[in-house]
């Protein structure tokens, strides 16, 4: 982190992190009609909502691509700078795949001073260092708004991409971070509690999911995506719907990041985490009566820099879980996947 500037970094945005990631609702509106899949060679493009690109550029290799960016989530700079760079690269990750290279995509309002600048672009290069890969080049713009976030470009096998298409009935589910960091978040910014109430969702949003997804790669993974902003019920719905089954989440398993709990009692909910819960229980999203409201309403929360959502088959799911926890690697069996449609969460 950095002391460079007393400036509060989220003062300066209008929201914060992943929670502002347009509607679900009205990006379900735009992106039919760009979802045409028109190249052998694109492996994976937007017909399956998926995190990333994927390229076949030879029979043993394919380009992992993607962009991510947004506003001040952190009032550090240089942590804003790192969170921003570990989101973005957490969709290859979901890939399957290693990052190799990203470019700087930056936008600044004049007034932000140059030290906090170069805080940002510090924090972003760090991380992206953490990944194996290298910052090599990007683009700035001026604006009202920070901005920051990277295009990554990463690599996978072909033939071992992972997907949300690929679940099946009989799977398991497993999420390797805690949730609640959009609320956490929604907090800090407004000052309803100390710093140190943000510290354990600091930690978890500046962690890659390159070791989860490393660890996951021995593994016959069925499916995969990246808990963002759509909240870990809205990218359990993409799932379902694009695996064609049912995912049934049990709420009391739902592993929680410290003060999660008590932001909500705080009353201190993002816009991002009502427009999820609107359109998703519209959607097909479904909350047992049992589950304690506070709980129900994290399910919402848009997360930023948040864990991977595996499924995996029942029958490897017991030794999944005993290897990850002989290596220390945070994995939380939460619901399984049936046949039928949907999500439901229950108590």
């Amino acid at each position: 982190m950095t002391d460079t500037t007393t400036i509060r970094m989220t003062s300066l945005a209008t929201c914060a992190g992943c929670a502002a990631k347009i509607s679900p609702e009205a990006l379900s509106g735009i992106l039919p009609s760009f979802a045409a899949h028109t190249d052998d060679r694109l492996i994976v493009g937007l017909q399956t909502s998926d995190d990333a690109a994927v390229y076949r550029m030879t029979p043993d290799l394919a380009v992992v691509q993607t962009t991510d960016f947004f506003t001040p989530i952190v009032d550090d700079p240089w942590t804003f700078g790192a969170i921003a760079a570990a989101n973005a690269m957490s969709d290859v990750y979901a890939m399957g795949g290693d990052v190799r290279f990203a470019l700087n995509i930056a936008a600044f309002p004049d007034s932000l001073p140059a030290d906090a600048l170069n805080a940002i672009l510090a924090g972003g290069a760090a991380k992206v260092s953490e990944a194996g890969g290298v910052i090599a080049g990007g683009h700035t713009i001026t604006t009202l708004e920070p901005i920051y976030g990277l295009s990554v470009t990463g690599e996978v096998h072909p033939n071992r991409v992972w997907t949300k298409a690929g679940a099946r009935p009989g799977d398991v589910l497993f999420l390797s971070k805690r949730i609640g960091a959009g609320v956490i978040s929604t907090t800090l910014k407004n000052q309803a509690a100390a710093p140190s109430f943000g510290a354990a969702a600091i930690e978890s949003m500046l962690t890659l999911n390159r070791v989860a997804s490393e660890f996951a790669r021995a593994w016959e993974i069925s499916s995969c995506t990246d808990v963002t902003g759509y909240s870990l019920a809205g990218h359990a719905h993409e799932v379902a719907v694009r695996s064609g089954v049912r995912i049934a989440i049990d709420a009391g398993k739902i592993p929680l990041l410290d003060g999660a709990i008590e932001a909500v009692e705080l009353g201190q909910i993002p816009g991002g985490l009502t427009r999820n819960q609107r359109y998703f229980t519209g959607q097909g999203v479904r909350m047992a009566s049992e589950v304690p409201a506070e709980l129900a309403t994290l399910c919402f929360d848009p997360q930023t820099s948040g864990g991977l959502l595996f499924t995996i088959s029942g029958a490897e799911a017991t030794r999944f879980e005993e290897a990850a926890a002989r290596q220390s690697i945070a994995l939380w069996r939460i619901g399984i996947v049936t046949e039928g449609e949907g999500v439901e969460i229950l108590a």
